[in-house]
Order: structure tokens, then C-alpha cells, then sequence
């Protein structure tokens, strides 16, 4: 079976492509970005410290760094979890919080892929306690026609 930093390291197939169906705030044949794990490892490594990400900003975001309306809501729950438990290996093997993907400035409690952690939500509160994400955090809006802005 692969570890995590496997599955997080496998090309994969990406690129934007026509929607193939509305679902959710997807609409049948917006260009949507299909991302690598490893694209949405690197974007959650540039959101700097005490500053939290919804997901639906980080699929909004992301697309536009790729030139998308939209990134495939499937996908992303698939690579956020595979980004969160890659750096929970790594974290056992020896490496420092600084340097693992913060996978908690987009998760929380209430996000569905924290509930399916190995590790449970208890690091993930645990962290976004330390960096002050549990209230007064400062949130990341994104307007399409600009770059992400702290709110």
C-alpha cells in the first residue's frame, strides 16, 4: 500500500477542463482546474501563518492561479486529506511544524476531511489553537478579478 507522501508525490492527471455537469457552485461547462495533490500541497504552503482558508476559497483561488473559474470540488476533498495525513508522516519521521504543509489554516472541525483523519481532529484544533484560527482569525477573501486579499 502506498504512504501518503506516495499518493502526495504521484503526478497524477491535471489541467482545466469543460465542467462536465453542474454540481454544487459547479456549472456544466465552466472551465474547472483538476489539480495535483501536489498543486494544492504547495498553494497551502503560501498561506502564512494565523491567516485561515475556507475551501471554497482555496478552490477559487487556486483556479485562478491556473487560469479556471473553478476547481473540482471532488478532487480537492481527495487531495486535502492526502496533503494533511502526507504531513502527519512526515511529522513522525522527524520533521518540524514548519516544515509541513499548515493543512490546518484550511481544515477545521466542521470541515467533513478532518473527520476522516487517521489522527483525528485533536491536532488539527491543537494547531489552529496555537496560531489563533479559532476566533479573530484573519480570514482570506478572494475576489476573481484579484489576487486573494486578508480580510
Amino acid at each position: 500500500m502506498k504512504s501518503w507522501n506516495d499518493r502526495l508525490s504521484t503526478p497524477g492527471i491535471n489541467g482545466v477542463k469543460p465542467t462536465p455537469r453542474t454540481m454544487g457552485d459547479v456549472i456544466e461547462g465552466q472551465p474547472m482546474l483538476v489539480p495535483t495533490a501536489r498543486q494544492v500541497d504547495d498553494f497551502i504552503r503560501s498561506i502564512p501563518e494565523g491567516v485561515h482558508m475556507d475551501i471554497r476559497a482555496l478552490r477559487t483561488a487556486l483556479a485562478i492561479e491556473h487560469g479556471a473559474e473553478v476547481t473540482c470540488p471532488v478532487t480537492i476533498g481527495y487531495h486535502l486529506r492526502t496533503v494533511a495525513e502526507a504531513a502527519r508522516e512526515d511529522l513522525e519521521r522527524g520533521m518540524t511544524l514548519s516544515d509541513i504543509a499548515p493543512f490546518w489554516r484550511v481544515l477545521d472541525a466542521k470541515t467533513p476531511t478532518t473527520s476522516r483523519l487517521s489522527f483525528g481532529a485533536e491536532f488539527v484544533a491543537a494547531q489552529r489553537k496555537r496560531e489563533g484560527l479559532n476566533r479573530n482569525a484573519c480570514h482570506v477573501e478572494v475576489d476573481p478579478v484579484r489576487e486573494p486579499r486578508h480580510a
